[in-house]
């Protein structure tokens, strides 16, 4: 079953709200040689925009080859356009997280610097946005890469990713991406999360869309991603499905294995008692026993694991003021119906955010609005 979500946009106050309109994140890591193009491009695109209030956002990741001389001023050239700059390169994913921190607009989308996305697909992503959607991904069907380098282990990391977290989609690399910016700003990013965000958005229940975008290949510079990335997708997958299943319960997953050690462990011990006191079976020859010890101690220390993680979970919340659900929206006046109820917004942090957990994904590369599921075996990266 489809879980639906509506999110509310906000105009920005002195208070700090955002304004309805767009911002352009842009992550720059030695892309010297792209920046001014991407700039001329990127502004075109912006000016044929009708309706939007605009700003770009460009994060530059610690570059080394003279990105930043060339980001410090375009500022001057268009007051829509800003630059983060930070002290040394911290990756994609500290990037893209400073860039929604940032963001002022309602709605917020990601493009590589590299000239490889396009941003004439913008206004595509945003139509689709505007259907309902929380995040529309975009899709490099034909995609202008190495195939043994770069498409292959792409398209076996988006199966894998794909049947792991439950959120089926063709291409969870492309940087090419529309956000509600509630969404996008509810997100704790950290390490190289930023390829999972569709997966990790959907613990609060958001809709996503996928819809084909134009790739280009790379004129200039080199490609910062290679073939010895798959390791590390796996090693941060194993982190995602964690987070998403035993995020709000590490308990569980502790406690269960724990229980299981010492069932199979006690079991044992206790059978070669018998044998040792009913049978008078000797026992130091043989390494069942030690084995059966092993386990029961195992045993206990993930149950005690277990417990210390939830006692941490519940630190964390109570002192964070985090709460273990999303709303979705609220209808009536609840603060009004009783003498108790708060005043003020503070008891309803999460107005407007959407709950719940997204159960399929919505791929419109039929062009005919028509729902279908996307095949695995056509995933690309």
């Amino acid at each position: 079953m489809e879980r639906r979500v509506e999110t509310t946009a906000a105009r920005r106050t002195p208070a700090g709200e955002r304004v309805d309109g767009l911002t352009v994140v842009i992550p720059i890591y030695n892309e010297r040689d792209n920046i001014v193009p991407a700039f001329e491009e990127l502004t075109a695109a912006l000016d044929r925009l009708e309706g939007w209030t605009c700003e770009v956002i460009w994060v530059d990741d610690g570059s080394k080859d003279g990105s930043y001389d060339l980001l410090r001023q375009l500022p001057a050239q268009d007051s829509r356009h800003h630059v983060i700059r930070f002290r040394r390169n911290f990756g994609q994913t500290a990037a893209l997280a400073a860039g929604f921190e940032a963001a002022s607009k309602s709605v917020i989308v990601t493009l590589d610097g590299d000239l490889q996305n396009d941003p004439n697909d913008i206004p595509l992503l945003l139509t689709k946005l505007r259907e309902g959607y929380d995040i529309v991904n975009g899709w490099r069907k034909n995609r202008r890469d190495p195939r043994l380098t770069r498409i292959l282990p792409s398209r076996f990391a988006n199966w894998l990713i794909s049947r792991v977290t439950g959120v089926r989609l063709h291409d969870y690399g492309c940087t090419l991406k529309a956000y509600k910016a509630d969404v996008a700003r509810s997100l704790s990013l950290h390490g190289d999360l930023h390829r999972f965000i569709p997966a990790l958005a959907s613990w609060y229940g958001v809709d996503v869309a996928e819809v084909p975008v134009n790739h280009r290949p790379r004129l200039h510079g080199s490609s910062k991603y290679g073939i010895g990335r798959t390791a590390r997708v796996v090693v941060d997958l194993i982190s995602v499905k964690f987070f998403l299943d035993y995020s709000s319960r590490p308990g569980h997953v502790f406690g269960v294995t724990g229980l299981l050690l010492s069932i199979v462990g006690g079991g044992t011990t206790l059978y070669l008692a018998v044998e040792r006191l009913v049978f008078a079976h000797p026992l130091a020859d043989r390494p069942a026993f030690l084995l059966s010890v092993l386990l029961v101690v195992l045993g206990l220390q993930f149950i005690g694991i277990g417990l210390l993680a939830e006692m941490i979970t519940r630190a964390h919340r109570e002192s964070s003021g985090q709460r273990p659900y999303a709303v979705r929206e609220v209808i009536g006046d609840l603060r009004g119906s009783s003498p108790a109820a708060p005043s003020s917004g503070a008891g309803f942090p999460h107005l407007g955010r959407p709950v719940g957990a997204a159960d399929r994904v919505h791929d419109t590369s039929d062009g005919g609005g028509r729902e279908k599921q996307p095949e695995h075996d056509q995933a690309e990266r």
